[in-house]
């Protein structure tokens, strides 16, 4: 399966993302290995499985551009701030 996620931070800030293993990625979000995510105390706020990689990341991409991003907020983010 592949993966697209959506993660929160306390701030409002989000990050998408994609990933062959989530709960591998979700734990390397945590421990504060990924770069971009290093410094906020993100959630998981969505993530959706995919059969198809290309349909996927093709997913994480329309998130990650564009319309993309309301559609993100609007959907998986703006419900979800604490």
């Amino acid at each position: 399966m592949f993966y697209v996620y959506v993660l929160e931070n306390n701030i409002g800030r989000h990050y998408v993302g994609f990933s062959e293993n989530l709960k591998s990625r979700i734990q390397s979000h945590k421990q504060g290995t990924v770069k971009t995510t290093k410094d906020g105390d993100y959630k998981l706020v969505f993530y959706s499985a995919f059969i198809s990689k290309k349909k996927a990341l093709d997913f994480e991409r329309y998130l990650k551009h564009g319309s993309g991003h309301a559609f993100c907020r609007k959907h998986f983010v703006e419900n979800n701030i604490t």
